[in-house]
């Protein structure tokens, strides 16, 4: 499950070392740590790390087709915490050490700032080969967030892209880790590359920055904490 810990003024949020799917369980346990971020005082920044080779493959989907009585709220559950990342008010980084899919990948977006490894792991959009549409308020997440070209690419294809091609395509600020082969040894470090990006922001986390991003990001929030609803037959059956 989620933990957190500290290094100075970097909150550093574990996500888990498993595929780190949103369940519900999950989600409540990532909300309380952002909470416990918020509630603090000081100068403050947040750094998204993982274990492993993911770092979050993204919507809980075996549950979601077994419950789908429960897909309104589950879904707005992770439209909501997308819509909270992108506008807390202190900037944030993704250290992205493996894979991140889908909900994973949007995920990412959230961030303020992402720093993936160089030549291991995938940032992926599938949705496309699921069978899955994008909802409205993911949709202009994504576009919110990426040079309009990558974001179709991406998008519409379901390409896959390593470290060194997102950096290209503009999806992560930086890469880290290159050649190195122990997958702890790298996931060190590029949490060090990401704590190294929000040391300098730590200073900036306040009120006004949340109010900021709410107005930067205002089109995409309005649509993630509006849109709660997906039909059954816009999931994938297998």
């Amino acid at each position: 499950m989620p933990q957190l810990e500290r290094d100075e003024d970097v909150y550093v949020l574990d996500l888990g070392d498993s595929e780190n799917r949103f369940t519900t369980e999950w989600l409540a346990a990532v909300n309380a740590l952002l909470s416990e971020v918020e509630a603090a005082d000081g100068p403050k920044a947040l750094v998204t790390t993982a274990h492993g080779k993911i770092w979050s493959n993204g919507l809980d989907l075996d549950w979601l087709l077994a419950n789908p009585d429960q897909a309104n709220a589950y879904l707005g559950g992770v439209q909501a915490l997308l819509a909270r990342v992108l506008t807390l008010p202190f900037a944030t980084v993704a250290a992205v050490q493996g894979h991140a899919f889908a909900g994973g990948a949007m995920l990412t977006l959230a961030h303020d700032h992402q720093v993936m490894r160089a030549d291991r792991g995938y940032w992926c959009l599938p949705e496309a080969d699921l069978r899955l549409p994008f909802s409205v308020g993911m949709t202009r997440l994504i576009v919110a967030r990426l040079p309009v070209r990558t974001a179709s690419a991406a998008m519409v294809t379901g390409r896959r892209y390593g470290g060194a091609e997102a950096l290209t395509a503009g999806i992560v600020d930086a890469v880290a880790a290159a050649g190195v082969a122990d997958p702890a040894d790298a996931r060190r470090a590029v949490l060090a590359a990401a704590l190294d990006l929000a040391r300098p922001l730590a200073g900036k986390a306040s009120p006004a920055l949340g109010t900021i991003k709410s107005r930067l990001y205002a089109d995409a929030v309005a649509a993630l904490l509006a849109e709660n609803v997906a039909a059954l037959a816009d999931l994938p059956t297998g």
